[in-house]
């Protein structure tokens, strides 16, 4: 080899420095489930790594795309927002994992659905009623048929996030029945009256 250096390119005076790429970045994103729902924009503020390791890290600010339909762990990617490369090697990428920040309203379950809960009185369950239940669509009336039991699960098609082909997951709606702290002598009496004339034996 000419100049007197390895021949395979492994070390010694003559051996050139190849441009190499920077190391990427990872990090959660907490997204609400409104912007799964629509599609945003974000702002974040990014304190990136500059060629100088010992240099105080530069604080800008990036706007992140966050796509409709988007699932809990899926990455967004930033190109060109991770560490610097060396000997003029291409910058790192950022990579922004998607964690669904929890909702006051609903639980998401899969990739698509959501789950919801909805408590009754027991007069409610056993009668039956239309009731109101928030979406993420918007609101709906909901009909709960004559004696509906605890934890069942009703089912609205379409009414959970976004998938593939515009087409949507659907909300599951969970039942619950609660009682009254305490009763007056008048529904204490309704209670008793109610259980001498019922027939219904729960653990029988």
């Amino acid at each position: 080899a000419r100049g007197g250096g390895d021949p395979f390119g492994y070390g010694g005076p003559q051996r050139a420095s190849r441009p190499t790429k920077g190391q990427d970045i990872e990090a959660d994103l907490l997204v609400r489930i409104e912007e799964v729902m629509n599609g945003a924009t974000r702002e974040i503020r990014l304190a990136r790594p500059g060629s100088d390791p010992t240099a105080p890290r530069k604080e800008s600010t990036i706007r992140v795309k966050i796509p409709k339909g988007i699932n809990e762990g899926q990455n967004i990617r930033c190109a060109g927002m991770g560490y610097p490369g060396s000997n003029g090697g291409k910058t790192g990428d950022l990579y922004l994992k998607v964690r669904l920040e929890r909702h006051p309203e609903y639980r998401v379950r899969g990739k698509s659905d959501l789950v919801s809960d909805l408590v009754l009185a027991p007069w409610e369950a056993a009668l039956g009623l239309k009731v109101p239940v928030s979406t993420p669509h918007g609101a709906v009336a909901l009909t709960i048929k004559p004696n509906t039991q605890a934890t069942t699960e009703m089912r609205l098609r379409g009414k959970g996030l976004p998938k593939k082909n515009d087409e949507f997951g659907d909300l599951y709606v969970s039942v619950s029945i609660a009682l009254p702290e305490s009763s007056t002598d008048e529904e204490t009496k309704l209670w008793e009256k109610l259980q001498s004339i019922s027939s219904f034996r729960p653990r029988e």
